[in-house]
């Protein structure tokens, strides 16, 4: 009886250099693209992009000509995804990493989006995690982050950028590291950017999220300024600065509403605080 084979391997770095040299050469090339807003020329080979990926395979097996538009993935993005197909290892950098992540999704390359999500994982910073808040498998990373880094988070661009359920989750924190205060402010700042945007009122872009400031743990000096403000440029429904006032005169928390007196990580402290009988947990 014949001895099944054994199988032997090679030197892994010759033939993975020997393939990343293949990775836009247009020698022996079949197949071209035209990627992105800046539409630069991309070469590639037929059928290591069919074997590798299924999206490819479909999309090269309909014979479409030569070359193939794909203006939604920016240069660089696509030609990470290539050096993944091809050598089964990618050079991933912070700045193009999500345009790279968005690509494996599309693509349907699993083992790249992880890679992707691995890499986020490790290079967050105060820029990165607010635009990165939104991914699942990050979520809970990304707010322990946040938590840690209120203030710095509150002043980057990328938060005013927060879509309204992401905001909405932040705000219903009790570990974030700010002021309620600044909290005001912030969201006030979102919303402002968001209805340029949107070209709607300020109020209306605020509406899904305001709703988690916690007013009554303002001073009432603060709360009378916020009502003046709010009357100058409406942010807040009226009925929940009565609330917060309401949580004053009562000199007690409103217990059926909680989360809207109890204290953040970051609260700082008042004179009536003691009053709420709700500390922070």
């Amino acid at each position: 009886m014949e001895t099944p084979g054994l199988a032997v391997h090679g030197e892994a770095a010759p033939f993975s250099a020997a393939l990343r040299s293949l990775i836009n050469n247009p020698l022996y090339s079949d197949v071209r693209f035209v990627v992105g807003q800046e539409r630069q020329e991309v070469f590639a080979h037929r059928c290591l992009l069919a074997c590798r990926c299924n999206f490819f395979q479909r999309l090269l097996d309909t014979r479409v000509p030569s070359p193939l538009v794909l203006s939604t993935v920016p240069a660089e993005a696509f030609l990470a995804v290539l050096e993944f197909l091809y050598t089964n290892s990618v050079k991933l950098h912070r700045h193009s990493v999500l345009e790279v992540l968005t690509a494996a999704v599309e693509y349907g390359l699993e083992e790249l989006r992880e890679l992707c999500l691995e890499f986020v994982g490790k290079v967050l910073d105060v820029e990165l995690v607010a635009v990165t808040f939104g991914l699942g498998p990050l979520q809970g990373r990304c707010m322990a982050f946040i938590e840690a880094h209120s203030q710095e988070v509150l002043r980057t661009r990328s938060f005013l950028e927060l879509s309204a359920p992401a905001l909405l989750l932040l705000l219903r924190s009790d570990r974030l590291g700010v002021d309620e205060s600044e909290l005001v402010l912030a969201a006030r700042s979102w919303a402002r950017v968001g209805a340029a945007v949107l070209e709607r009122p300020v109020a209306e872009v605020a509406a899904p999220v305001v709703r988690e400031l916690r007013l009554a743990l303002l001073a009432p000096a603060e709360l009378s300024a916020l009502e003046e403000q709010n009357r100058r440029e409406p942010l807040i429904p009226v009925e929940q600065i009565v609330e917060a006032w309401k949580c004053h005169a009562l000199r007690r928390g409103d217990t059926a509403r909680g989360a809207r007196c109890r204290r953040r990580r970051g609260t700082l402290p008042r004179e009536h605080h003691r009053f709420l009988d709700m500390p922070f947990k």
